[in-house]
């Protein structure tokens, strides 16, 4: 287990900021690689709508109180990238290391709230 972590964090310490990306690059992530996007707001904390509801590509929303509920919906493929995002990072980062504890490689965290993607999601889509 000791070396497992040791890994993940090595790892982790190679990607900027830690692992943590911004609106610009988490749209890079998911149009041009194809990224998934778990969005881990707990429900309680969703006003008006989560970003699967959204239409955000490769989107799925799984509550942080329920993600064990939705393990399914993760690719098989380890080395697949993932953005995990919330409202603050706190549910977003406790995912992203439950994810690489399960040996996901490419976990990221969206370092601003989730709500500011849907938003520009929309001013993208909308046009």
């Amino acid at each position: 287990m000791i070396n497992e972590l040791s890994t993940i964090i090595a790892n982790d310490a190679k990607k900027e900021n830690l692992g943590h990306v911004d609106l610009h690059k988490t749209r890079e992530l998911l149009m041009d690689v194809g990224a998934m996007l778990l969005d881990v707001r707990p429900s309680a904390k969703v006003e008006g709508e989560n970003a699967q509801e959204a239409g955000i590509i490769n989107t799925y929303f799984t509550p942080y109180e329920d993600f064990h509920s939705y393990i399914d919906v993760l690719p098989s493929d380890k080395s697949a990238v993932i953005v995990v995002a919330c409202l603050k990072g706190w549910f977003a980062n406790r995912i992203m290391g439950y994810l690489e504890m399960m040996g996901y490689k490419n976990v990221y965290v969206l370092d601003t709230t989730i709500v500011d993607l849907i938003e520009v999601h929309h001013a993208h889509a909308d046009k």
